[in-house]
């Protein structure tokens, strides 16, 4: 068939069948009745039937495809069914025959019922997670490998999308782009794949593909968890003899719309593909060239197609997502794609051969030479510094001597916070300081290029050399023997080698991407002739191994792939490829990671004395003179502990102690520590499946008064929940057992930020106090100003407990807790004998206590939490209306909660997108995870620094996310 044929048969616009004809047809040929619904196709016409039991895909075409080619498709389901791939199988008429050829109003059509697979094609889900992509290429690798021993007559066919005729299809329907300002780079990167490709087609192996395994192509549906699940292969109609390759080129090509514009990631694609059907090394060279090829045929076909059917809603919607596809592909130099393909598989580039290079600095050779660590843990890099505007060449030029940068180093002055992309850390290149004047010479014979001031490149047949901060450089254009001077220093440069000669390489490199950019820029040492190179960064993978194996599993970490942490600044966590994260769940932190008034504290006080407090010392005195005086009046003494869980273990033995009694009154979904006794009081079945079901016979939970879910909602709820309490006193009253007290957070800290209904602490309290029992507030979660509003939980009940516990923020990651009381209460305890905590109010502990308020109150970190926490929760309330499956904001200032459902009626919690919702944000450089007893809501307790600018790209990456279809 002739391309011109072979166009005018692609071009046909779809068959036409009204209902009533679609209808009569599959009653009268297959004896079924049904409602038919339209489903998208380019050139032919698909319906689903729906009887009622079963659903079906009914097929409609034109007659100029050939029943060879429709037999072929029906052989090649068969034959994938009995190797076991999930694939539709054809429905045969009544009259025995699986292909109809019927003439309806003067249209030839070929008619066909096939099975429908139930579920949805990927189309319209932006993001798609490694995993899928992984899934994806194995597919592909798993049908052809089924498809390699099938052959049928119908394969032997010209197909438009046969990549063997893209070049052609090209150069001819290029003119249906004549205006569109894309044409040109169209052409030129068509161009380009043609003459990579050209040399490569004589060594790729040919067989049967299906050609079209794609996203739109393969069907899927969500499991319990959310999780995308393989249904099948749909979609045959391209199925041909060509390239085995071509099958993996057009599912990257299919993938790049779903990959944010980062070609890198069909990586993982192929290496999936590799490990199930392993590709030659020509198939992996041609990989590239034909995925530009596919995604430039499809933008022109579709082009084409519009000409002739302007109308079809099918081609319509696809026309703006194939051109991001050929946008993200003519975006990545095709050495940069190759190499990482052939990385991906396994098969890397040879190693530059360098031995007979003459030497770049002569002056260099035998001298010594600093090296400058710029890293993410390095000394130079402190209190912030390095967001300084030319940081790391401030550091390389205050050396006293010779000095280099290091070539594969992920430095931390090219972090980017609170921005979604990953930033550009690793160094492709070194920067040298030298003494002005240094003569660098050419290290083989080449070409001199001049491009920005001061910077060239030196172009030789195998690779090119850029250098900046020359002068005295050679002519543009100008031709150098091996040896020639290139120029002459101006103190200091930067050089960089890359193995292509046409590629213009980026000085910093993302970390997902630094694997193919190492490849493709290689390390200048050899050329320089120093030690230049930085050591590997650990495997933090390797690391999480290690400590699987050393510490204790119960102790969890957050995520299954957790980045490695080692360093932070405000409310960004910094991992050792130099990815800032925005810290939206450490509530430890409470003036942000990495303050130097924190380091100045710990250190002076460490090397002054740290013991323990019962030597006579005055921060002991002062931090809890300053803890007094932030209390409500009456409240004259302080404990001073290790942690919140100490400290709430301590207010209960001051309960026993104080009332005489043992029984306590507990709140359910709520959690206060570890220890034996906090477990003990703490509900919370997402911190402990088995929290209900092992209660001691003293803990008595009362009715959780979540006024979002619980059984009584809203505002004016507090009568219905304290029935609760009435009926578990009235136990305990019948039973005549002595109330110790009740333990509540004030603001519903582990269920994300819910305020308890006004009045429902105070006629709590007031019922404790009757059967002379204690109430403590447990402020270790929302109190020290975290609220905004209020500085303690409890001022928002207009409520004054007996006993407030408090820790978390108190040392901003110092090990610190604290229990503040009344003496009689205190006292009550010296009965049983003294207390005593090792290290609890130690000398550090306390100096370090007393610089958080300082700072707090230096740096108004209260106001911050106020004024920034309000904007905050205002644009929380804003997603609601926007997004179904966000039910509620909760909280206030700094401790927020973003509830979501399924259903706003029965408040289906909705578990797995929520978590789904935390990976992602983790891909974006966000730390968040989930809380509440359903684990369906975002627990937001950032830092107290969080800046407005954090919120809205926390916001933002949420509102992205959500609109991406959880």
């Amino acid at each position: 068939m002739s391309l011109s044929t072979l166009l005018q048969r692609s071009s046909l616009p779809n068959p036409i069948l009204s209902p009533a004809q679609a209808g009569a047809l599959v009653l009268r040929h297959y004896g079924v009745r049904g409602e038919l619904q339209p489903l998208g196709s380019q050139q032919d016409l698909n319906l689903r039937l729906d009887t009622g039991q079963r659903r079906f895909v009914l097929k409609v075409c034109h007659a100029s495809y050939a029943e060879a080619e429709l037999a072929a498709q029906h052989a090649a389901l068969a034959h994938l069914h009995a190797a076991g791939l999930p694939v539709p199988q054809v429905q045969t008429a009544q009259s025995g025959e699986a292909l109809l050829a019927l003439d309806i109003d003067g249209q030839a059509l070929r008619v066909r019922l096939l099975d429908y697979l139930e579920g949805q094609s990927l189309n319209g889900v932006g993001h798609l997670p490694t995993r899928l992509l992984g899934e994806l290429g194995a597919l592909c690798g798993q049908v052809d490998l089924a498809l390699a021993s099938f052959d049928h007559p119908g394969l032997e066919r010209t197909l438009q999308w046969d990549p063997r005729h893209a070049s052609a299809l090209i150069e001819h329907l290029l003119p249906v782009l004549d205006g569109d300002p894309r044409q040109r780079l169209l052409q030129q990167r068509c161009a380009e794949a043609a003459r990579c490709l050209q040399p490569l087609v004589g060594d790729l192996p040919v067989q049967a593909v299906h050609l079209d395994i794609t996203p739109d192509n393969t069907v899927w549906a969500r499991d319990a968890e959310r999780q995308w699940q393989l249904q099948g292969v749909i979609d045959f109609g391209d199925l041909i003899r060509t390239w085995r390759i071509s099958d993996l080129a057009i599912t990257c090509a299919g993938l790049l719309e779903h990959v944010a514009d980062d070609a890198l990631r069909i990586g993982e694609t192929v290496r999936a593909y590799h490990a199930v059907n392993p590709l030659q090394p020509a198939e992996l060279r041609a990989l590239w060239p034909l995925i530009m090829l596919r995604a430039a045929v499809l933008v022109l076909s579709s082009a084409q197609h519009l000409r002739v059917d302007p109308g079809n809603p099918y081609i319509q919607a696809n026309v703006a997502y194939e051109w991001r596809i050929f946008e993200t592909a003519a975006a990545m130099p095709a050495a940069l794609m190759e190499g990482a393909i052939l990385q991906a598989a396994g098969q890397p580039l040879a190693d530059l051969d360098l031995r007979h290079a003459a030497p770049l600095l002569p002056a260099l050779v035998g001298q010594a030479v600093a090296r400058v660590d710029l890293g993410v843990l390095s000394h130079h890099c402190e209190a912030g510094n390095w967001q300084q505007r030319g940081f790391d060449q401030q550091v390389l030029r205050a050396q006293p001597g010779l000095a280099c940068t290091l070539y594969g180093q992920y430095r931390l002055s090219q972090t980017l916070i609170d921005c979604a992309d990953e930033p550009a850390t690793c160094a492709l290149g070194v920067e040298l300081k030298l003494p002005t004047d240094s003569a660098l010479c050419a290290p083989e014979a080449g070409q001199w290029h001049v491009f920005d001031h001061e910077r060239g490149c030196l172009r030789t047949d195998a690779w090119s050399l850029w250098i900046t901060g020359l002068r005295d450089t050679p002519a543009d254009g100008q031709r150098l023997a091996c040896g020639q001077v290139l120029g002459t220093t101006t103190g200091l440069i930067s050089v960089q080698l890359c193995r292509a000669v046409d590629v213009t390489p980026p000085f910093f490199a993302k970390p997902s991407h630094a694997s193919a950019w190492r490849a493709l820029c290689p390390s200048p040492q050899r050329l320089l002739g120093i030690d230049c190179n930085a050591e590997p960064v650990p495997d933090a993978q390797a690391l999480l191994a290690r400590r699987e194996a050393s510490f204790a599993r119960s102790q969890k970490h957050y995520y299954q792939h957790p980045p490695q942490i080692e360093r932070g600044w405000r409310n960004y966590l910094i991992d050792l490829q130099g990815r800032s994260y925005l810290d939206m769940l450490n509530n430890v932190a409470v003036l942000g990671h990495g303050h130097p008034r924190m380091a100045a504290e710990a250190a002076r006080q460490w090397s002054l004395l740290n013991t323990n407090s019962r030597f006579h010392y005055a921060a002991i005195t002062e931090f809890s003179e300053r803890l007094l005086a932030l209390a409500p009046q009456g409240f004259d003494r302080v404990f001073l502990v290790n942690s919140g869980t100490e400290a709430n273990d301590l207010a209960i033995r001051l309960a026993w102690a104080y009332s005489g009694g043992r029984d306590l009154l507990s709140v359910l979904e709520a959690y206060h520590g570890w220890s034996v006794a906090t477990d003990a009081i703490s509900t919370s079945i997402a911190d402990n499946p088995q929290a209900l079901a092992t209660r001691p016979d003293w803990v008595h939970p009362v009715e959780a008064p979540n006024t979002f879910r619980g059984r009584f909602r809203g505002p004016d709820s507090a009568d219905d929940y304290l029935r609760d309490v009435d009926a578990r006193l009235a136990e305990l009253d019948a039973e005549k057992r002595q109330l110790a007290g009740f333990i509540c957070e004030p603001v519903y800290g582990n269920a994300g930020g819910i305020s308890l209904p006004p009045g429902y602490l105070q006629q709590a309290y007031a019922k404790v106090r009757e059967r002379g029992g204690v109430c403590i507030a447990d402020e270790v979660q929302v109190g020290y100003g975290r609220l905004g509003e209020y500085f303690w939980g409890f001022e928002e009940q207009g409520v004054v407990p007996d006993i407030i516990t408090m820790a978390k923020g108190m040392g901003n990651g110092q090990p610190l807790g604290a229990v503040i009381t009344r003496r009689e209460i205190a006292e009550a305890l010296e009965a049983e004998g003294y207390f005593f905590s090792s290290a609890g109010g130690s000398p550090v502990s306390c100096r370090i206590g007393l610089a958080v308020l300082e700072v707090m109150d230096e740096e108004g970190l209260w106001e911050n939490a106020r004024e920034v926490g309000r904007y905050f929760k205002a644009r929380l309330e804003a997603l609601i209306d926007k997004h179904p499956l966000v039910g509620a904001a909760h909280g206030s200032g700094f401790y927020l909660g973003l509830e979501l459902v399924r259903d706003r009626t029965t408040q289906e919690p909705a578990t797995a997108e929520t978590h789904q919702l935390c990976e992602r944000l983790r891909d974006l450089g966000i730390f968040m995870q989930p809380t509440g007893d359903y684990l369906n809501i975002l627990k937001i307790k950032p830092p107290m620094c969080t800046t407005q600018a954090s919120v809205d790209h926390f916001v933002e990456c949420v509102d992205r996310i959500l609109g991406e279809g959880l």
